[in-house]
């Protein structure tokens, strides 16, 4: 059986920035193993980057990958189903649908030359569903399947329903698309946060930062309702001035993030969010009575929201994948056409991203775990670029800067004057389950704490000694090690800073300074870490 290569490089309408189209990427699967996967930004240095298009040819031929017989596969977006890259030696489309097909629709392809060849279009929506699956194996009886993201091929909102076997399509729809815009399009959140147009895709992560500093409010909610949550205030900021201080008497004339009154908003939006979204889903649970969730799209990465769902009790397991937005559609396509195949999708570690890497040992030599120990020890900051770098946005131990998480001067060194990003956002622990689940009271953490997608309330008396990585909220982001077999460096270095020195957590935040991806060779970590002013860099487990 031939091995099915996945593209998800759909052309945008605006050649200047990722508008609509972001996170281009391609994967090779090889009877259910993905052997090859690539995230576009990772190999380009340019975030978000969309011009798989533009580089196809060369980036397939570096991997010798051109002449490579293979089920091909694409997937769609709002924008389309059809595909060309810029020197036209690749082509695809497939036929307009009246509803999403629960199967992959026959395509047709030109590869290279001018005959015509089967290839398979993957819907933008199935896609996100199935890219759980490289990670937590083919869904469970009793399943219900959630995208939710900004837009997909005829949806923002899809649902689905796994049963005996069988893929039914339960609806899609718009009808999410007020509460994902809050994220995308909503005028008065990027004033807020201070973010541009052309840096959209960045605002949500943003936002949740600065709501952690804010009060729910109900009153401002209502307010915020009766005036369409200020969508549209981009041409004229000073009537939301207005109406702020004709309602609240607030004396503000600039979106100042340190203001309590915009915290609260933010806080409100948060919450709102949350709740509307953990009530959409309930509707279904409700009506179907499914036992599990399958959660994908970009409003998954929500942090607060993931955690919602986990405490509303809805669903005996929530899995949520590492590449839940659309860096991980190559993923989604790949496994929902190799299942199509009749193969079985094995379960993957998330560090998958190894486009013109080879494949690295990492050396996990005692001597230098405890050196890097020692030097953290000392308040160093230190880069880790171990084997290949995870799917997804967030770094897992990979591709990762490391520090101690005792001190807010150090939290602060590592995530405002190393890296550039703002005072509000918050920096992110490592632990083994056995500390996470000391510094949270939980006996039975979810899994997908080992992806760091949902938030944590930090027991009180653990607050003051891992203040460095504890939101003004109480929460922490943590990345939870549950076997040494995910990571064994980290993992053995975790150990050794807990058994020695005391220490249960360590600071871990993306390998990346502002605007720039997350490092992908070596060569991108020396020189992101000069650049950064990192102490210290860790190089396939030996300390450089």
């Amino acid at each position: 059986m031939k091995p099915t290569l996945t593209i998800y490089a759909a052309i945008d309408i605006n050649p200047d920035f990722a508008e609509y189209i972001h996170d281009h990427n391609l994967a090779l699967f090889e009877s259910g193993q993905i052997i090859k996967y690539l995230h576009l930004e990772r190999l380009t240095r340019q975030k978000y980057d969309n011009s798989l298009h533009r580089r196809l040819y060369d980036t397939l031929k570096k991997e010798k990958l051109l002449t490579l017989e293979t089920d091909l596969g694409f997937v769609d977006s709002i924008l389309g189903r059809s595909f060309i890259s810029t020197d036209g030696k690749f082509r695809f489309e497939a036929d307009p649908w009246e509803k999403i097909s629960t199967r992959p629709q026959k395509g047709r392809a030109l590869w290279l030359t001018a005959e015509e060849k089967q290839a398979w279009g993957a819907s933008h929506e199935l896609a996100h569903i199935f890219s759980t699956v490289p990670f937590y194996g083919m869904f469970h009886d009793n399943s219900l399947l959630v995208h939710f993201d900004g837009g997909a091929s005829k949806s923002n909102l899809s649902v689905w329903l796994w049963r005996s076997g069988k893929l039914e399509l339960i609806d899609y729809s718009w009808e999410a698309r007020h509460l994902s815009s809050l994220f995308n399009a909503n005028a008065l959140n990027f004033f807020i946060t201070g973010v541009k147009r052309r840096e959209h895709n960045s605002m949500a992560g943003k936002y949740m930062g600065l709501a952690g500093w804010g009060q729910y409010r109900p009153e401002i909610e209502q307010w915020l309702v009766e005036n369409d949550f200020f969508a549209d205030i981009w041409p004229d900021k000073k009537f939301f001035f207005r109406k702020a201080k004709e309602r609240f008497g607030w004396q503000g004339k600039s979106f100042d993030s340190r203001d309590k009154f915009l915290q609260d908003i933010a806080a409100t939006v948060q919450q709102y969010f949350t709740r509307e979204t953990v009530k959409l889903i309930a509707r279904f649970q409700k009506k179907f009575q499914a036992n599990h969730l399958y959660y994908t799209g970009g409003s998954a990465l929500n942090l607060y929201t993931n955690q919602a769902l986990i405490n509303s009790g809805l669903f005996d397991n929530v899995f949520i994948p590492p590449a839940t937005g659309d860096s991980g559609l190559s993923l989604g396509a790949g496994a929902f056409i190799e299942w199509s195949k009749g193969n079985e999708v094995k379960k993957h570690l998330p560090y998958l991203n190894n486009w013109g890497l080879d494949c690295p040992q990492v050396i996990d030599d005692p001597h230098d775990i405890a050196r890097i120990a020692s030097l953290l020890m000392d308040d160093k900051v230190i880069g880790i670029c171990n084997g290949w770098g995870e799917a997804g946005p967030r770094a897992l131990g990979n591709r990762s800067i490391i520090a101690l998480p005792h001190s807010r001067k150090l939290s602060r060194r590592v995530s405002e004057e190393m890296k550039g990003r703002e005072w509000y956002r918050p920096v992110a622990p490592i632990m083994l389950a056995s500390e996470a689940q000391k510094v949270t009271g939980i006996e039975h953490l979810p899994e997908l704490a080992r992806y760091m997608l949902i938030n944590f309330k930090v027991l009180p008396q653990w607050r003051d000694r891992l203040r460095g990585i504890v939101h003004a909220d109480g929460t922490a982001r943590i990345q939870v090690l549950f076997r040494r077999g995910e990571n064994p460096f980290m993992w053995d270095l975790l150990t050794l800073v807990r058994d020695k020195y005391g220490v249960p957590a360590l600071i871990n935040t993306s390998f990346n300074s502002r605007g720039k991806p997350i490092v992908h060779t070596p060569g991108d970590a020396l020189t992101d870490a000069g650049a950064m002013g990192l102490d210290a860099l860790v190089i396939n487990g030996r300390l450089v």
